[in-house]
């Protein structure tokens, strides 16, 4: 089901489920869906907020409580040891404010979901997970949804004939642009840590 007829058929529960499922698009399409008076600013922001950090949490308890036990049984199938492990755990939670914040902000260099089972994993406090997870979604949620609200402007300027292909336009440009640069940062990260070997 296409995005925005699922937003507007479901409405707030819609907001909750694809934040939590693919939360930087919906973001911007709620921003934009508001500026055409479906929502209400305040609950849309909540539930957009509240989805996304509900999938951080769901893969942060994945990697507390599942992940060493995953990565004993099928690590040695790639040289993955105790020590490696360990050695990884440590490096987290030396920078853990910094990867932690930081991914929110930059949707993890395309690796958000690993980040977040990292973080179980090297059993970052919940406390200070929450704390600096949630920090980071305000900013983030808040200006995908003033970039939506921005376009959301443009295309009530735009005649009536425009509005479909603008809108279709819209959503290329807002898939491509995230998958743009989720591989963008993926790509510049593992290439920043082959030249620090």
């Amino acid at each position: 089901m296409p995005i925005i007829p699922f937003l507007l058929a479901f409405r707030y529960p819609a907001i909750f489920a694809g934040s939590f499922i693919e939360g930087p698009a919906v973001m911007v399409l709620t921003g934009f869906l508001l500026r055409l008076r479906y929502f209400h600013p305040i609950p849309a922001f909540i539930l957009l907020l509240l989805g996304d950090l509900a999938g951080d949490f769901m893969w942060y308890g994945l990697g507390y409580f599942k992940m060493h036990q995953t990565v004993k049984r099928v690590g040695k199938y790639f040289d993955v040891t105790d020590e490696i492990i360990e050695k990884v755990n440590k490096k987290f939670r030396h920078h853990e404010g910094k990867i932690l914040f930081g991914s929110k902000l930059t949707t993890g260099f395309g690796f958000s979901v690993a980040i977040m089972l990292a973080a179980g994993m090297a059993r970052v406090p919940l406390k200070k997970f929450a704390a600096l997870c949630s920090l980071g979604a305000v900013i983030w949620t808040a200006a995908l949804m003033a970039i939506g609200y921005f376009f959301g402007n443009i295309y009530i300027q735009l005649e009536k004939s425009f509005r479909i292909v603008f809108l279709t336009i819209l959503v290329v440009i807002v898939l491509a642009a995230i998958y743009g640069f989720g591989r963008y940062m993926r790509k510049r990260f593992l290439k920043n840590k082959k030249s620090k070997k």
